[in-house]
Order: C-alpha cells, then sequence, then structure tokens
C-alpha cells in the first residue's frame, strides 16, 4: 500500500464517518436515546444497537466490496460507543462490531475493540462535566491551550487532553499488536496502516479525527434540540407569567391602587400606569430569549415599583448591589421577576411589618453571579422541597427557572437555595459571562455559539 493510496482511503474513512454520524443524527428515536440523561438496560440496548449496526456494516463492506478498506470503523466506533454511552455501552458495542472480522478469521479484533471501548467508557465515568464530551476537537493545540489556561493557579488533568492522548495510546497499542502478529498469525488483525512516520502520522490524525466528527455532529443535534426544548420552557414561562401577573386580582390591586393616588398624586398615579403597561408589553411581546442584565433589572424595577405602590415602602424595601461590569451580560429572559415574585409572596407578604429584597451581582472566575435575599418568614420545609411547592403554584416558580438554566447552560449554570426557617431565603444563579456582541440572528443561537467561545 503505498502513501497515496493510504490518504485516499484515509479521506474516504472521514466521509464514512460523517456519512453514518449525519444518517443517525436525523433519527429522532436515537437522538432521544443518545443525549438521555440516564437510559434504563433496554434503551441502553437499543443504543448500542443503533450505533453499531452500521458500524459493523462497514466491517463486513470491507471484505466483500474490494478496494472499500475505509469503510471499517469498528475500532474508531467502539470508542465512540464507549465515550457516549458508558463502560457496558463501550465493552458490548465494541464486541458486537468485531463480530464481522471474527466470523472472517480476525480473532484478535475482538479483544482490541472491547478494550478500546471499555478504556473510552471509563474515561467518560471520571469527566466531571458532561460538556467536556460534547466540545471535544481533534486539534490538539486547542486543548493543551484550554488546559494551560485553566491550570495556571491550580494544574489539574484535563479531560480533553486525556482522551485524545488516549486515542493516540490505543491507536498505537493497536498498530504495534498487528505488527507483531504478523510474523505468527498475519490475519488475526487487521489495521489500516503503511509503516512509515509520514505515514503514521496520518494513520493517528484520520483516528482522532474519525471520532471527533460524529461527536460535532451529534453536538449539533443536541443543540438544536436544546433550542427547541428550550422554546417550549420560554413559552411555558410566558403564558405562567401572564397567568400570574395579570390576573384580575392583580389588575384589580393595581388599578385600586392607581385611583387611589390619582386624586392626591397624580404623576404618582400616570407612572405606575406606565410600569403596568411595561409590563404587559414584555409578556405579551415576543421577545429574544437572552437580554441584557440591565433590562432584566429594569423589567423587575417596574413590578416591584407596583409592588411596593400596593404594600407600601415602609413595609417593602427593595435594595440593589449590581457590579456596573455586570449590566451587558446577557441573561434568559423573565428570570429575576420569578425569583423576586417568590420573595414577596411566600417571604415577606406574610409578615406584619413587611420586610426587605436585596439583589446582588457580581463577576467572579468568567462566570455571572446573581443573589436574589429576602428577610422574610423563609421556609421551613427544605430548599428542594419549599421550591418544588412554589413551582406546582400558578407563578413560574424556581424550579422552572432551574430548568431553564439546565436546558441553556448545562452544568455550567447553576441555582441554589437557602433558607431558614423565621430568617429569610437566599436565591444564587451562577451563568456563564455573554457578551452583548455574541447575539446574532436570534439569541437561542447566539448563546450556543457564545458557550463554545468561552471554552474555546
Amino acid at each position: 500500500m503505498d502513501l497515496q493510496y493510504l490518504l485516499i482511503q484515509l479521506l474516504v474513512k472521514l466521509g464514512v464517518a460523517t456519512a453514518v454520524a449525519s444518517a443517525l443524527g436525523r433519527s429522532r428515536e436515537f437522538k432521544k436515546l443518545l443525549f438521555a440523561h440516564r437510559r434504563t438496560v433496554r434503551q441502553n440496548l437499543i443504543f448500542i444497537l443503533f450505533t453499531c449496526f452500521p458500524f459493523a456494516l462497514g466491517v463486513y463492506i470491507r471484505f466483500n466490496v474490494k478496494n472499500f478498506l475505509a469503510a471499517d470503523m469498528g475500532f474508531e466506533a467502539s470508542i465512540l460507543t464507549g465515550v457516549i454511552g458508558g463502560r457496558v455501552a463501550g465493552t458490548l458495542g465494541g464486541a458486537l462490531m468485531a463480530l464481522p472480522a471474527m466470523f472472517y478469521g480476525e480473532y484478535l479484533t475482538l479483544p482490541v475493540n472491547v478494550l478500546a471501548g471499555l478504556l473510552a467508557g471509563s474515561l467518560r465515568h471520571f469527566c466531571r462535566n458532561e460538556e467536556e464530551i460534547w466540545t471535544f476537537s481533534p486539534f490538539i493545540d486547542l486543548s493543551v491551550y484550554r488546559w494551560v489556561k485553566r491550570n495556571l493557579r491550580h494544574p489539574r488533568i484535563d479531560w480533553q487532553t486525556a482522551f485524545f492522548l488516549i486515542i493516540i495510546a490505543l491507536q498505537a497499542a493497536r498498530l504495534e499488536l498487528h505488527y507483531a502478529a504478523m510474523a505468527w498469525r498475519p490475519k488475526w488483525l487487521w489495521v489500516l496502516y503503511l509503516p512509515s512516520p509520514v505515514a503514521m502520522f496520518f494513520v493517528f490524525a484520520a483516528t482522532v479525527a474519525t471520532i471527533a466528527i460524529p461527536i460535532k455532529i451529534w453536538n449539533n443535534a443536541r443543540i438544536e434540540m436544546k433550542l427547541e426544548e428550550q422554546e417550549k420552557l420560554l413559552l411555558e414561562a410566558r403564558m405562567d407569567a401572564l397567568q400570574s401577573q395579570i390576573n384580575p386580582h392583580f389588575l384589580f390591586n393595581t388599578l385600586n391602587s392607581i385611583s387611589s393616588l390619582v386624586r392626591f398624586d397624580p404623576d404618582r398615579a400616570r407612572e405606575l400606569i406606565l410600569k403596568l403597561s411595561k409590563i404587559l408589553r414584555r409578556l405579551l411581546g415576543k421577545h429574544d430569549e437572552f437580554v441584557q442584565l440591565r433590562d432584566e433589572i429594569e423589567f423587575v424595577d417596574d413590578y416591584l415599583e407596583i409592588e411596593v405602590a400596593r404594600f407600601g415602602r415602609d413595609k417593602l424595601r427593595v435594595y440593589k448591589h449590581l457590579n456596573p461590569d455586570t449590566l451587558d451580560v446577557l441573561v434568559p429572559s423573565i428570570l429575576l421577576q420569578p425569583l423576586v415574585e417568590n420573595s414577596i409572596k411566600h417571604g415577606l407578604s406574610p409578615k406584619v411589618d413587611g420586610g426587605s429584597i436585596t439583589i446582588r451581582s457580581r463577576l467572579k472566575d468568567g462566570k455571572l453571579m446573581i443573589q436574589v435575599e429576602d428577610d422574610g418568614v423563609g421556609m421551613s420545609a427544605p430548599p428542594a422541597v419549599a421550591a418544588q411547592t412554589m413551582a406546582s403554584g400558578r407563578g413560574i416558580g424556581m424550579m422552572n427557572v432551574a430548568e431553564r438554566l439546565h436546558v441553556l447552560f448545562g452544568d455550567e449554570g447553576k441555582m441554589i437555595v437557602q433558607s431558614r426557617d423565621g430568617h429569610g431565603t437566599l436565591v444564587m444563579l451562577e451563568v456563564p459571562v455573554l457578551q452583548p456582541e455574541m447575539l446574532g440572528e436570534s439569541a437561542s443561537s447566539s448563546i450556543y455559539a457564545a458557550r463554545s467561545n468561552t471554552r474555546s
């Protein structure tokens, strides 16, 4: 096999990997299995069969179609199945994809594929953040740059770099085993290989790229599914907000407050009418999924102005400690108002003398930290149970906010609730820093581009 023929086969291999990954990525059932947080045993078996069948077919094609050696991607697919599905999926998948080769006498293919799938699945088990898997890049220089950038102060092993090195190590061990087996059992293990330094470089590069390409393609499908889920959640959030805030009881109290101000403070009455109209316009209109923090704070201010008019300034006090550097950062639309609403309804309203709400924002380690704190009655139940109880009411609820953060940012978006009975409640939000210039045609697409940029 000369170098030119090898390069052609490697390019064909990349094309086959792209075609198979794209075909699987178009299947909605496969995507549900692929992106499930926890799969049952039955779902795991279906996922393995879904993934392994086209790659095992490629192994069979290698034996029956002349000069189409690139169809065999059983080794790379074993690693891919392991890193996506875990140790069990990697082990069983590697064994299934080795069966056609075993049938034709390549007996070493089975232990090689099983070991590759098992090691890749074990590496997934030690991955702290699932996003590291989906953002894997075949360009090691970017991985090294990320590792240096993140670990200047506290060095630790970078998962993506470790995965890259494991792929290289497994391919090197496979080539060495093939070279050793040629002396006594030349047909027991097959590899697409030319024993020269230049050819070896291209073989290693193609192996990494063959694994990275399906991950990138499936990650795009994953982003599309998250966008759909986010749109549903945002629609539910707007409808819940409309039902909660613009119900007859709320309107009656607001209009009653305005009518009482018309005679002795008409300027204040006009101001409240403007605030109410802005709230109605924001909730009823179609807006971007992401807004600047200053806009979100302005929306909360309009809501609080009406609540202050209803409860009185002595009973409802509002304090804001906002870092100016945070005001241009992008946050999900209608993120803070549900938290403020819960503070008023469940924390301050039961108190005879009312209380205060404090909103804080700051930047820390590339993250936007937001706090909404009240000195109300607190929660007698554990925070998680209390949040679930509030979420089941008419408002958006803290659980909906937490779910939106998880859908948008994965493990990078967090909501922590701290509360003690009689001592108030503190809700802390943590989201990645996203700048306004990252916005493109739609905020939803921009958020994922921004997430990729923050990692690289």
